[in-house]
């Protein structure tokens, strides 16, 4: 990510065109969301934002795309890297912000799409000084960065999507319904215009954990801290989370759970009072049997 070459780009803000230049591989015109009340970053921001980005751009086999609330920046072909800007983290955007999120992260931040693994690996020590910990990609807080091996699919991507917008709307989730809401939408589709979560590969270990009796209670689940819920995992956290999210989608509750915990969030931090009551059920150990029943008849794929 070192040879670097100067190519115009053009910001058009009102009437006036601006000329700037930029050390990288060719700048897309911004994309427009669909959804811009909540946009608070203008196109001389995100301009500024793309200069910047000029010490960090590698090469001419990058392109970058301003997609709204995110930059993407790919190695992958021109044309596949505005497809993926347009067709994951516009398509994902735009869904979850229907669904759930009424602002967009409180800064620009960046996507960077590697082609594949060598050059994930490569590039995220080269750029950020980092050893990924996983094959498929992460979300860095201290970079503002998005940093996704491509080649693994788009889920990973909008399971990181996510979490930066459940930072800037919803401050305070707990771990569980972070990762809970992300990991659902690892393997997702529209349906009906809705995003929607379908099962995935954590079906198997849940369900051979369920069936060892090895699934923590769903008050267990909810009280864990952030700390009990990365590093204390018994194995379970995510794919419990991802299914009870499952769960509650398919039974029309997922976005009322999301709403009623965010509005009841400071009375119930944990979101498991709020949890019995959208459930309608008192007795969670009565509900957890249910609900194993449930994911036991679930199948992937």
């Amino acid at each position: 990510m070192k040879h670097r070459r100067i190519l115009p780009v053009l910001v058009i803000l009102g009437a006036v065109v601006l000329a700037l230049t930029v050390r990288s591989a060719a700048v897309e015109k911004p994309a427009r969301n669909s959804i811009t009340a909540t946009n608070t970053f203008t196109a001389a921001d995100y301009a500024q934002h793309v200069m910047k980005l000029k010490k960090k751009i590698p090469g001419d086999e990058f392109t970058v795309v301003i997609q709204r609330p995110f930059v993407v920046i790919g190695d992958e072909s021109p044309a596949m890297v505005r497809r993926r800007a347009e067709g994951t983290v516009k398509w994902a955007v735009d869904r979850l912000k229907a669904a759930y999120f009424t602002k967009d992260p409180n800064e620009i931040l960046d996507i960077w799409l590697f082609k594949d693994e060598a050059s994930y690996r490569k590039h995220a020590k080269s750029i950020f000084n980092h050893e990924p910990d996983t094959p498929y990609g992460y979300f860095s807080h201290t970079e503002k960065a998005l940093i996704m091996n491509i080649r693994s699919g788009g889920g990973t991507l909008v399971h990181e999507i996510v979490h930066p917008l459940v930072a800037s709307n919803f401050p305070g989730c707990p771990a569980w319904f972070n990762e809970g809401l992300g990991s659902l939408y690892e393997q997702s589709r529209s349906r009906n215009g809705q995003i929607v979560g379908l099962t995935n590969w954590r079906l198997d270990g849940l369900q051979d954990a369920i069936r060892r009796r090895k699934v923590p209670s769903f008050r267990t689940l909810c009280s864990t801290t952030d700390h009990q819920f990365y590093r204390k995992d018994p194995g379970t956290n995510y794919a419990q989370a991802r299914y009870l999210c499952y769960y509650l989608q398919e039974h029309n509750l997922l976005r009322k759970y999301y709403h009623a915990f965010h509005a009841n969030h400071k009375r119930d931090p944990t979101g498991y009072n709020t949890l019995k009551k959208i459930l309608g059920r008192e007795d969670m150990a009565t509900f957890k049997k249910d609900w194993y029943a449930y994911v036991m008849k679930l199948r992937f794929p």
